[in-house]
């Protein structure tokens, strides 16, 4: 064998070698196994919601759950504030992210250019997740890149405005269609001392969605197409929504202290019959149920005519949108996050549906529910398989118009405030997000 040949085989054998040491750094790299022993104690800190029997029970449920599946793991719970995300940016700028903490989409697309958020398109197949979701769940769990960086236990849902039956057959009422048969409502009932909607105008997102109710009847992408960014100032139809707004809380639908209304307040005036309606998202229907039983129903959004109220029937308000249990990369034991976000999504979706009777959750739970779904739930599925949705505020892209939006819908209900101010103050910020 020649020296030439000689050097082409040593030389094809050393490339060999380094190959393999450069294939099996890069999957350390890539994959990251936790460095814990097979019985050590983890703690892991996650940053969730835990406010009300709505979102405490799932939450309480998916740790009980855990305990029995990772018994070596403990969470540490930082409770989320109502604070549009600011606590979490705060967390985020300092270097103290958590290792699993609940995301919506203004925070994994800021997230995503600062690198604090974990892509996690393999792990949502490896954990199985993936194989799970829901045929009408899995438009909410891809970004516009691709790419998933949350798992998600809510699916599309929605904001729905519930009646008292009773007191509406006490009165000799009908449900309103238009608007006009609303104002006739209010009336009846403030004669009667009876607050017409108890709206707990404290949360601004609930103040957003009944403007986007009005809204969307004269526009059907409600409040999304002007997140999008393509319009300049209100159209006839928004303007048109506002003033409408204005009429009804000079009329006296809501409460004289409606901005600093809580949910607590607002759905114990509903439960008690002080109230005749409220809006809140589906969520709400099996405590409602078991509150007033038979007594609560939902009905359709009104509008401006009988027209417009049925051919704008299928338009509701909410939606899904991405966000959900997202992992922080810089986590020291972030492998172990991803497994433990995954599980937490999935056991708050059965807590969801087989406990709470909410059927509007990501996963297919194979389960039963314990308690039948009511005439409500049954009635709301069936009406919005073909149904056309709009946004929850959590799901709206552009953080400056959610801030004016929230804003100005919370002031719009108060009668001093009028239509003209709202209409001149979107215009204004409509007009700077298309210059900019």
């Amino acid at each position: 064998m020649g020296k030439g040949r000689r050097y082409v085989i040593a030389a094809l054998i050393i490339l060999a070698v380094v190959a393999v040491l450069f294939l099996r750094n890069r999957d350390k790299t890539v994959i990251k196994e936790p460095e814990i022993a097979e019985n050590e104690e983890v703690t892991l800190r996650i940053y969730a919601q835990y406010a009300d029997d709505e979102t405490k029970f799932p939450y309480d449920y998916a740790v009980e759950k855990l305990k029995e599946a990772y018994p070596n793991i403990k969470l540490e719970l930082d409770i989320q504030a109502q604070d549009d995300g600011d606590k979490l940016q705060t967390y985020a700028v300092t270097g103290n992210l958590p290792d699993i903490y609940q995301a919506g989409r203004q925070q994994i697309h800021s997230f995503k250019t600062s690198g604090n958020i974990m892509i996690l398109n393999d792990a949502a197949k490896s954990t199985g997740f993936l194989d799970k979701v829901s045929e009408n769940a899995e438009s909410i769990l891809y970004d516009t890149d691709g790419n998933i960086y949350a798992f998600p236990y809510a699916g599309n849902e929605v904001v729905v405005w519930y009646y008292n039956k009773a007191l509406f057959e006490e009165y000799n009422l009908e449900v309103p269609k238009t608007y006009e048969e609303l104002l006739t409502v209010i009336k009846v009932f403030k004669e009667n001392g009876i607050i017409p909607m108890a709206l707990f105008g404290k949360e601004k997102w609930v103040t957003t969605a009944f403007y986007d109710i009005i809204a969307t009847r004269f526009e059907r992408e409600g409040i999304d197409k002007l997140d999008k960014g393509n319009e300049r100032m209100l159209s006839d139809g928004y303007a048109q929504a506002a003033e409408i707004v204005s009429q009804m809380a000079h009329a006296g639908l809501f409460s004289d202290n409606v901005t600093s209304i809580t949910y607590d307040q607002a759905s114990e005036l509903f439960y008690s019959g002080k109230a005749a309606m409220m809006i809140n998202g589906q969520w709400e229907m099996e405590s409602a149920y078991k509150a007033m039983g038979e007594d609560v129903d939902w009905m359709y959004y009104p509008s401006y005519d009988l027209e417009s109220y049925e051919s704008t029937k299928d338009v509701w308000v909410g939606g899904g949108t991405i966000g959900g249990y997202a992992v922080n990369p810089n986590s020291p034991n972030s492998e172990l996050a991803v497994e433990v976000a995954a599980f937490l999504a999935e056991k708050y979706c059965e807590a969801k549906y087989i406990y709470q009777s909410n059927p509007f959750v990501t996963l297919d739970i194979s389960d039963n529910p314990i308690n039948p779904f009511n005439n409500m739930t049954k009635r709301l599925l069936e009406e919005t398989k073909e149904a056309s949705y709009t946004r929850f505020t959590w799901g709206l892209s552009n953080a400056d118009f959610k801030k004016a939006i929230e804003e100005q819908s919370q002031l719009l209900l108060i009668p001093q405030y009028t239509s003209e101010e709202f209409i001149n103050q979107m215009n204004q910020v409509l007009d700077k997000l298309t210059s900019d």
